[in-house]
């Protein structure tokens, strides 16, 4: 017996023919240009509908010049802010049916970003998304005019339309207010690197909220975010008239946290720690640690739907207010007793 052919798939002359069109309506129709009549639409996308015709990526690609691959250039770093970012933008990327390229480079080398971007650009992407930790790099990609839309997550005190972010500097000015609440006058600050854009902005929030009550700011040590650098530091930290530690990240965090311990300082009896980011283990710490939430979901969200507004929309980008951040109280902090 002779097997039975299979039925062979639609194509979008097929469709044309049964909604009485051209193909190129058709394809006009698929592929959103403007400019048809709403009946003829309506007919077009029946039809569609009708035959079960699916149109080929790469014929859409040909009308389109899109290829619905988006370029995202990462720092090569393992700190949990931007692998979260990472993580979350891809994944609604792919939700919106677009493809993620990745290329990884020195979070401080702004030529390498460069020839990132100039690699990117010649596998056709249709956006560029980029995840910049360093001021330099920051202000390369100000700098930058691709030809397509180009969307940056990173922390900075100006905004603009291709930016997105979450409020590193009110995060930072509500950790320091929970301590004074909490009748902390000498609060010092283990920041980040100097040239790190969220240790910036931490830092300057630090130093605005001591300032609004009149206290005076130390100066700052500085961290690589590790915990080795929270440990060496919090081993040599003058605490002698201080009673709270702001700490630029959780990671450094439970390096000071070792260090303390080992200095036979009781935290929060003798000092308190706020950290910054809520790591996944920050509330299983010995003792659990008052932090920072940050929620990278919704900026991994809120990246992609900056490149939708732009890709599918064909709307200028607008600046956006940047993310709020939550303050975590967990036992690493305590009110100051008064004699």
């Amino acid at each position: 017996m002779a097997e039975a052919k299979q039925p062979r798939a639609a194509n979008i002359f097929d469709v044309a023919r049964l909604a009485g069109v051209s193909h190129q309506t058709v394809s006009r129709v698929i592929n959103g240009v403007p400019n048809v009549r709403p009946a003829t639409k309506e007919r077009v996308e029946k039809a569609i509908a009708q035959l079960r015709y699916s149109p080929s990526p790469a014929a859409r690609a040909l009308v389109t010049r899109r290829t619905r691959a988006i370029g995202l250039i990462t720092p090569s770093v393992t700190t949990y802010g931007p692998t979260s970012i990472t993580m979350h933008f891809t994944m609604a990327a792919r939700a919106a049916r677009y493809s993620v390229d990745s290329i990884s480079t020195a979070p401080d080398d702004p030529a390498a970003v460069r020839a990132a971007v100039e690699a990117l650009l010649r596998q056709r992407v249709d956006a560029i998304v980029m995840v910049v930790a360093d001021l330099a790099v920051l202000e390369l990609a100000r700098g930058l005019d691709l030809g397509v839309p180009l969307v940056v997550t990173s922390s900075s005190a100006t905004r603009g339309p291709h930016l997105v972010s979450i409020d590193q500097y009110r995060g930072a000015r509500a950790a320091v207010r929970h301590l004074i609440d909490l009748g902390h006058e000498r609060i010092v600050h283990l920041a980040g690197p100097t040239t790190a854009a969220d240790a910036v902005e931490r830092l300057r929030g630090w130093k605005d909220e001591l300032a609004a009550h009149r206290l005076d700011a130390a100066p700052p040590r500085h961290g690589d975010w590790s915990a080795a650098s929270g440990h060496s530091i919090g081993l040599e930290l003058d605490l002698s008239n201080a009673s709270a530690i702001f700490v630029g990240n959780d990671q450094m965090a439970i390096g000071v946290l070792s260090a303390l311990r080992e200095r036979g300082l009781a935290v929060p009896e003798d000092v308190s720690i706020v950290g910054f980011d809520d790591l996944p283990e920050a509330g299983y710490l010995y003792p659990p640690l008052t932090t920072i939430r940050q929620d990278f979901e919704a900026l991994g969200r809120m990246t992609m739907q900056k490149v939708l507004v732009a890709l599918e929309e064909d709307q200028q980008l607008t600046e956006d207010t940047p993310l709020p951040t939550e303050l975590i109280v967990r036992r690493s902090t305590r009110a100051i007793e008064m004699a």
